[in-house]
């Protein structure tokens, strides 16, 4: 989901800062020792980095989120078993998207003598070993560097609508909840005392957001990440504890779903799936890079099977009352409304490291252009901007599953699955690349497009049609009214 950074951010001349910045280069500095151009692939000696399990544990995190509690509706928009079988086709297909990143960025580091290179100047040597793109190499990096920033806004728009709807959930049942964690006849956590828009609940966590992408340093907020991570692990147990106790016999829920459904699971799918961002400062970080693969493997493993476990499962346990979030349709008790709270803690507690890759994008050649007595007022400005920007446009689409699925298909499409297969193709065009590796390539680099085509017309299409029919609801009431 995040890249990285190793560059003074306050370079001008460009729309973007040089570098990508990552969740990581705060909360896990670089080590110490000589400069990068200096450093040694391996470290040794006295120079620290990550060992295996911490580099683990960043993987997980880095691809653990609301993603995977929209994967059970996923499932419903694929069906029981078509679901399934997709979502691990996917899980290798994208881990072997991030080996070939990996192993791009090793290739090009040592053809222009660097040990380490964001995703964005991977892609950018890319093009300067084809002759004919040398001029538009610099582009490269820019698109790069831009779907980082959609999906990074992407993600914090999917976090204003996740925490709308479960607080507005939460506040609504209030009165009824009880110690009973029984299944309802709707499976889903009642409404009996309807609250206002879920829009007027983004606008009440607007200020606490900016306030809190306000702290100086993300340093600051590592005991509460680290809280957040732990109450997140204990809420996923019980949501897969609940869902395991309470799938009803017999199942008979569609084998295969919807055709034009389909294309909607994609977008979820590969929005949970995107954490290809954070594959190449994880392994700059590690003590033994070498070791990376190994962790790369055993990470995804854990993911893919925790996708598949939870996206099956919540689809049995629910079926057709399935929600954008499995959060949605947990019992009315206050053990699993707390459940919900804990969750909600910490994405909100996410947010401030999802946002800080934008911001420390956009906002240092914005701050190089400024007089030095201006620019925290500048830069508390900007941040504002974005969130607010962030806001609306969660506003706009105050639909959970069609947000993530949105964001999947226009942004992770290109960054998980089209830009990968492409890097490689660029890198070793010149170096007997064999022409089955190239058809692979481009076969996956053509799912994604489709993929991002079809998944990005039907969240629109859907958009628009619920969007229609609100309104049309909304004007009805107020005739009835009248």
């Amino acid at each position: 989901m995040m890249a990285s950074s190793d560059v003074d951010t306050r370079a001008e001349g460009s729309l973007f800062s040089d570098q990508n910045p990552s969740e990581m280069d705060a909360l896990c500095p670089s080590p110490p020792g000589p400069s990068r151009p200096q450093r040694n692939y391996e470290r040794i000696g006295e120079r620290t980095g990550t060992s295996f399990c911490q580099t683990l544990i960043h993987l997980l995190k880095g691809n653990i989120g609301t993603g995977l509690l929209g994967l059970p509706l996923a499932v419903k928009n694929a069906g029981l078993v078509l679901g399934p079988v997709s979502l691990l086709c996917m899980g290798v297909v994208a881990v072997h998207c991030m080996r070939m990143l990996v192993q791009c960025s090793h290739h090009l580091g040592a053809k222009v003598n660097r040990p380490f290179l964001t995703y964005g100047e991977a892609v950018q040597y890319g093009m300067e070993n084809v002759s004919w793109l040398r001029r538009q190499s610099q582009w490269g990096k820019q698109i790069v560097n831009l779907f980082l920033i959609i999906t990074q806004l992407g993600f914090c728009c999917v976090y204003f609508v996740f925490l709308s709807d479960n607080i507005k959930q939460v506040v609504e049942a209030a009165n009824a909840t009880t110690f009973s964690c029984h299944m309802n006849l709707t499976n889903q956590t009642q409404v009996l005392v309807p609250s206002f828009d879920s829009r007027l609940y983004m606008l009440c966590f607007l200020p606490p957001f900016i306030l809190l992408v306000f702290t100086p340093n993300l340093k600051y907020l590592a005991p509460l990440s680290l809280m957040a991570n732990l109450v997140m692990t204990a809420s996923l147990i019980l949501i897969y504890f609940y869902s395991l106790t309470n799938i009803p016999y017999p199942i008979d829920l569609p084998k295969v779903g919807r055709a034009k459904d389909y294309p909607l699971f994609f977008g979820t799918a590969i929005f949970a799936f995107e954490g290809i961002g954070v594959v190449l400062p994880l392994e700059n970080k590690m003590q033994r890079p070498q070791r990376f693969i190994p962790v790369l493997y055993f990470g995804m493993g854990i993911v893919t099977f925790l996708y598949i476990s939870l996206g099956t499962i919540g689809y049995m346990c629910f079926g057709e009352h399935i929600g954008g979030s499995i959060t949605l349709n947990l019992p009315n008790c206050w053990m699993y409304q707390a459940v919900k709270l804990l969750y909600c803690f910490g994405i909100f507690i996410t947010f401030a490291l999802q946002f800080y890759v934008p911001a420390e994008i956009l906002i240092p050649p914005v701050l190089a252009r400024v007089s030095e007595r201006w620019e925290k007022p500048v830069d508390l400005m900007l941040r504002t901007l974005l969130v607010i920007f962030t806001c609306a446009l969660a506003i706009l689409i105050p639909e959970l599953d069609l947000v993530i699925s949105l964001v999947g298909s226009v942004s992770s499409s290109f960054l998980a699955l089209i830009f990968p297969p492409l890097l490689q193709i660029l890198t070793f065009h010149t170096e007997g690349l064999s022409p089955l590796m190239t058809i692979k390539n481009v076969v996956i680099s053509l799912i994604g497009l489709v993929g991002f085509l079809t998944g990005t017309y039907i969240a629109i299409e859907q958009i628009i049609q619920r969007n229609g029919l609100k309104l049309t609801e909304e004007a009805f009431s107020s005739y009835l009214v009248q």
